[in-house]
């Protein structure tokens, strides 16, 4: 059975791990070149001002990323990365399972960090100590 400091260390592991792959994989990219296509796939998807809600998905996926690495802010990092992950999600919904799967477990991560928070490893505990 793992211990409470167990449980703790390891979902700070998953949520740095998750964060910053997020972040740097997926947001990254998006924001320094790959926006033009992104912003087409959003267009493809029937969004309105395709290039504003891609630079949306894209900082979700940045910022939010990093803030949930970081734990500050977690709760509402994960619940606008979550709601990009839905797309990401609904985007492959006719696709091979393999290609919805990394959307799947990112969003499940997220999913979770909106209700677990970032537990005491974290800036947000750092500050609610503070307060």
């Amino acid at each position: 059975m793992i211990g409470t400091s167990g449980a703790t260390l390891g979902w700070t592991v998953v949520r740095v791990v998750f964060g910053v792959s997020l972040a740097i994989l997926h947001g990254l990219p998006k924001v320094t070149g790959g926006m033009g296509r992104f912003a087409d796939g959003v267009a493809a998807l029937g969004f309105p001002y395709p290039i504003f809600f891609a630079w949306c998905a894209a900082l979700a996926e940045l910022v939010g990323g990093l803030l949930i690495a970081l734990g500050l802010f977690t709760r509402p990092a994960a619940a606008l990365a979550a709601f990009t992950m839905v797309v990401a999600l609904y985007r492959h919904r006719a696709d091979p399972f393999a290609r919805m799967e990394l959307a799947l477990l990112y969003f499940s991560v997220l999913f979770a960090a909106m209700f677990i928070g970032a537990g005491p490893y974290s800036l947000d505990a750092k500050v609610r100590h503070r307060i």
